[in-house]
């Protein structure tokens, strides 16, 4: 039965790219313009003559300013190539499903494959789990556009592991077995405990979960032209099998599998780069501070309409301040990358899969080397975008330059339209789509643990029930978050989800991350400071993004259209003649401006309360105050008893379970 489902999900996944394909003669359909790239053309960086310092003066500005040739805004993909790659990894991904399924039998082979798995995989997977379609996407445009800013976001994640590595890993794996409610409930009273610990959980994967199942829908919307509802469908329909079939040992080698596919993209496309250079780094970066097309973008973001004499824009280029602005909001969201990812579920979860304390160390250093080694990486692909594809052309594409990676994939395999190009595209969108494959694998298996574990199993059941039953269940529910996650997916088609990720960081920075620590290392916290800093930290977390700038103001998008607005038309009074350019904008303003005028956010607010985009400012102290408030106010005997237990146990790992022979 099992593998005649496998069957039917892979003629369902080819019936749907078959449907995808466009009949011949039939136009084709605009992509959402949220993503949208097209083939580049060499940078005018490389036409321009070494050391062009637009800082020169006017005249000088002016003559970098020629005509540019027309630039393409849409990514055009081969069609037949790229959905041959996606076919190739779903079928060798539910290969690896069929072999799992095979051995789950237990309830620890469906949570943790049985702590079998040793912490060189542990590494690996943990980097597949951790680099999402973000991750790769978005820090790499990120980079493309905005500089060093971009590289600051690629820093932020990789020093939390030394968090992960110096006071979750090793105490996780020693005290806890299946989930975070594990851990909390050991010394505490465990049904309060567990529930409020399953809702954490489920919260924070769903925020995260939210934000991969749209951004796969709208990707695979843009790469194969597939409706954006078919490709959610799609995505959720192989995460249900992978989860639902192969439990942990699936997910955990489709994200093995994933992080070699992407470690590799990133190590031929980065050599790629260098070469052109002669393998020089110092002519890397001095040919990004000498590139016309590069200063003339950061002229742009600095908001100067002539270069002023003695600026050297191509450098600036290289020193952080041009998207992180304010100060205080790169602290928040610093402290948020340093304590989030110590509290995110589905990696807390991976340290449950090996057999030993030492195994979890040596997972974390083993992820910290892919995951910095990756990001220094991003860094190439993102400066070289940014030389050889220029700025603008990327931001033509999509703003926040999100297909910088795949524009530059192209461009690197010989550009649009060559056999080359387009193959090596296709390898490169392949790996994006196996990214979100594995990491919403581990969200929704994380979810599904929570929720049969921690709720059925030992609140429901009080912890007796049968192994063949608690897999079961934990089929059963895993089932039922992947069709949550589909639905909530295809309703958020239309929404700003860009929050969602940094709200799930915050949360789990600000509730989950507080009351770990406190629970292993204070000997009098107990259950009222657990309940007290879950609750607190999250509300806190989520009502301060609510109310922040990450929300949509229609009142502050009408006061920038009017000010466009009256700019343009204050022009046409002093007898200017607009160009075709200029008075589609004051259309374009015109129509922002009446449409958003009376409107106000979600909460009903014309501005923002809070003015930081990142809360982990305020939200992980008052997440850790009330946690110790919370415990002093009600002191609980139970738990300061049993203390010097949890200590010895997540020191020296007596009483941990043996991890099952694979």
């Amino acid at each position: 039965m099992k593998n005649l489902f496998l069957c039917m999900t892979i003629v369902l996944m080819f019936g749907t790219s078959v449907l995808a394909v466009e009949p011949a003669g039939t136009a084709p359909k605009a992509p959402a313009p949220a993503i949208g790239a097209s083939g580049a053309q060499p940078s005018a960086a490389q036409q321009a003559p070494a050391g062009t310092v637009t800082a020169a003066g006017p005249a000088a500005a002016v003559k970098a300013a020629a005509p540019a040739p027309a630039v393409p805004t849409k990514l055009k993909t081969n069609r037949v190539l790229t959905i041959g790659m996606f076919l190739a990894i779903i079928c060798v991904t539910l290969g690896i499903v069929v072999w799992a399924s095979r051995t789950t039998k237990s309830a620890a082979d469906f949570y943790t494959a049985g702590g079998g798995i040793t912490g060189f995989q542990n590494g690996w997977a943990i980097a597949g789990d951790y680099l999402s379609a973000a991750t790769f996407l978005g820090i790499t445009g990120l980079i493309s556009i905005a500089g060093m800013d971009g590289f600051m976001y690629a820093v932020g994640p990789l020093v939390t592991f030394v968090t992960i590595l110096l006071v979750i890993a090793e105490p996780c794996r020693n005290a806890g077995k299946y989930t975070m409610g594990d851990i909390l409930s050991f010394r505490s009273s465990p049904k309060v405990v567990r529930g409020f610990a399953a809702v954490s959980t489920v919260a924070v994967s769903v925020f995260y979960l939210l934000a991969q199942m749209v951004g796969a829908g709208k990707l695979m919307q843009v790469l194969l032209d597939i409706p954006f509802r078919a490709s959610v469908i799609g995505v959720g329909v192989l995460i249900v099998v992978y989860v639902v079939f192969g439990g942990m040992k699936a997910t955990t080698w489709v994200q093995i599998i994933k992080a070699g596919l992407l470690m590799s993209c990133g190590v031929f496309m980065s050599v790629m780069i260098l070469v052109k250079v002669g393998m020089n780094p110092i002519r890397f970066f001095a040919e990004i501070a000498s590139s016309v097309p590069i200063q003339d973008h950061v002229r742009m973001l600095l908001k100067h309409p002539l270069a002023e004499p003695g600026f050297d824009y191509g450098q600036r280029f290289l020193e952080p301040g041009l998207f992180l602005k304010n100060p205080i909001d790169q602290i928040s969201l610093g402290i948020a990358w340093l304590l989030g990812a110590a509290g995110l579920p589905h990696i807390m979860m991976r340290f449950f899969t090996v057999p030993d304390a030492k195994s979890a160390r040596k997972s974390v250093i083993v992820a910290m080397f892919l995951i910095g080694f990756f990001f220094i990486m991003t860094t190439i692909l993102g400066f070289g975008a940014s030389i050889y594809l220029t700025p603008q052309t990327l931001m033509s594409v999509d703003k926040g330059g999100n297909m910088s990676a795949l524009l530059l994939a192209q461009y690197l395999g010989g550009g649009a339209g060559s056999v080359t190009g387009d193959l090596f595209l296709a390898f490169v969108c392949a790996v994006a789509f196996t990214t979100i494959l594995a990491v919403v694998s581990g969200l929704v298996l994380a979810s599904s643990a929570a929720i049969s574990h921690d709720i059925y199993v030992n609140i429901i059941k009080d912890g007796h029930a049968e192994q063949h039953d608690q897999v079961r269940v934990a089929r059963i529910t895993s089932l039922v978050v992947g069709i949550v996650a589909i639905i909530l997916g295809i309703a958020a088609e239309k929404e700003n989800i860009v929050h969602l990720v940094a709200l799930a960081f915050a949360v789990a920075a600000s509730g989950n991350f507080p009351v770990i620590l406190l629970s292993l290392f204070w000997k009098r916290f107990n259950t009222a400071g657990i309940v007290s800093g879950l609750t607190v930290g999250a509300v806190t977390a989520i009502g301060l993004v609510m109310v922040s700038p990450n929300m949509t103001y229609p009142k502050k998008i009408a006061a920038d259209a009017k000010k466009i607005v009256t700019t343009l038309e204050k022009k046409q009074a002093e007898g200017v003649v607009l160009a075709e350019k200029d008075l589609k904008m004051l259309e374009k303003s015109r129509a922002d401006y009446e449409k958003n005028k009376d409107g106000t956010s979600m909460l009903g607010l014309d501005a923002p309360l809070f003015p930081l985009k990142n809360p982990g400012i305020v939200s992980v102290p008052f997440g850790f105050l009330a946690a110790i408030f919370g415990c002093l106010l009600f002191r609980e005997r139970r738990a300061e008893e049993m203390f010097n237990e949890v200590y010895v146990r997540q020191n020296t790992g007596l009483g941990i379970a043996k991890a099952s022979d694979h």
